[in-house]
């Protein structure tokens, strides 16, 4: 017994606290790239990506109402996409994390807590070193998969900087048997497009990572799969702690508010992604030469996810794929046709112009639709992500004054020739 508390003291000697223990998970994923192999980015691959991010940003100009979003660009490692990202994932992680190490705690019979002792904190820390532990093998394996930053929908990375892993797409380009140049392209044009809408719009961020943790929030322990989980462990081995699996244990709750969550979560990947296809595809049309083929494989790809996002999914019950990309793609379509480029982006200006999971059935008539613009009085236009206050003069229609005297960008109710000039 001596031996076994002398290994299991090794096992969580890792410093950390908190439900995770980020350190381990960042160990154990260093470990797992130093094995399949993490190649330096060389200084050719650097200005390689420095100059696909800068062509990406004039491709973008036309298509899009925002100038650039990138302040800083970079060509990562895969263990540099973990430590930059580690931030994001700790406030996704923890609360999903929490409620399994305190259903580990509540396995404990109540009548022996108390003759336990400090024994009750090293079962807190065994949960936080088997789920760092085993977070750590997800993002090792996500890290062999992303191509950049932005790459799964979230604003992973930190603002302003876009941020591509050449290891990453060499290896993807390969395997769609297109040119290495092309590929870093449209990955660079899909992160350029990225850094626009999330710098570009303030309030997403939070809107998007909010929409995660609130379906988090209802993600309920599975304790019957604890159980199995530990008893799964062997006192004299105490490796077998960091080789159990915890796929499983957290699931969903069938319930309406969770439902809601999820639709509200899948809205908000859809919509962002739909974006992005739609813009970087407009922006490519006629200058990639695989333009289409590259299109159709990225919406593939992001829609059934990649065996590391599935593991993922499996460890913390989220699945962070867009499952209506197609039918968004459509909608900004329809509303760049019908209501200009200006008109179209200025629909991000507040998160209650944003078309619903229902307007994804019809987006013609959600394009066309005249929203009459007392329906506006209220928003809070002062508000971090409100529309942009316009000098004074300046009128939502020709010859009329805005509300209290300023304007906005074209509104939901108006068409633009496309230029940004409204049409009468």
């Amino acid at each position: 017994m001596q031996q076994f508390m002398s290994q299991l003291q090794h096992l969580l000697s890792a410093p950390g606290s908190g439900p995770v223990n980020w350190d381990l998970a960042r160990q154990v994923a260093a470990s797992q790239l130093a094995a399949a192999g993490d190649p330096a980015v060389s200084m050719y691959e650097r200005n390689a990506v420095e100059e696909a991010l800068r062509l990406a940003d004039l491709w973008l100009e036309p298509a899009s109402a925002w100038p650039s979003g990138i302040q800083n660009p970079v060509a990562w490692n895969r263990n540099e996409w973990i430590f930059k990202t580690l931030d994001v994932w700790r406030k996704l992680c923890d609360p999903v994390a929490s409620r399994m190490v305190g259903a580990m705690g509540d396995l404990v019979p109540p009548e022996a807590r108390a003759q336990l002792g400090p024994m009750q904190s090293m079962v807190a820390s065994l949960g936080g070193a088997l789920f760092g532990g085993q977070l750590g093998q997800a993002l090792g394996s996500l890290a062999a998969e992303v191509l950049s930053a932005g790459d799964i929908g979230l604003p992973l990375g930190p603002a302003g900087t876009a941020a591509l892993i050449p290891a990453n797409i060499r290896a993807y380009g390969e395997g769609l048997e297109l040119p290495e140049d092309e590929v870093r392209l449209y990955v660079a044009l899909r992160e350029a497009a990225h850094q626009r809408l999330f710098q570009h719009v303030p309030w997403l961020r939070g809107h998007v990572l909010s929409a995660v943790e609130m379906y988090a929030s209802g993600i309920r322990v599975n304790r019957e799969a604890i159980e199995e989980a530990m008893g799964r462990v062997d006192p004299t081995d105490p490796e077998s702690m960091q080789a159990i699996a915890l796929e499983g244990i957290f699931t969903p709750e069938d319930t309406p508010a969770q439902k809601a969550s999820l639709a509200r979560l899948e809205t908000a990947l859809a919509l962002v992604e739909g974006w992005v296809c739609h813009v970087v595809d407009s922006a490519a049309s006629d200058r990639l030469p695989n333009v289409v083929r590259l299109g159709e494989a990225f919406r593939r790809r992001r829609a059934a996810g990649g065996p590391a996002e599935q593991t993922f999914a499996a460890l913390v019950g989220l699945e962070l794929r867009p499952r209506r990309l197609r039918e968004a793609a459509a909608l900004w379509a329809a509303l760049t046709q019908h209501r200009g480029i200006e008109g179209r982006d200025a629909v991000w200006g507040h998160p209650d112009l944003l078309p619903s999971d229902d307007d994804f059935a019809d987006p013609v008539a959600f394009a066309m639709n005249d929203m009459d613009l007392s329906e506006l009085d209220s928003f809070d236009f002062t508000a971090p992500g409100g529309v942009e206050e316009k000098a004074p003069g300046q009128s939502d229609q020709p010859g009329q004054p805005g509300p209290s005297g300023q304007s906005g960008q074209p509104g939901p109710s108006e068409e633009t020739d496309g230029e940004g000039d409204t049409k009468s």
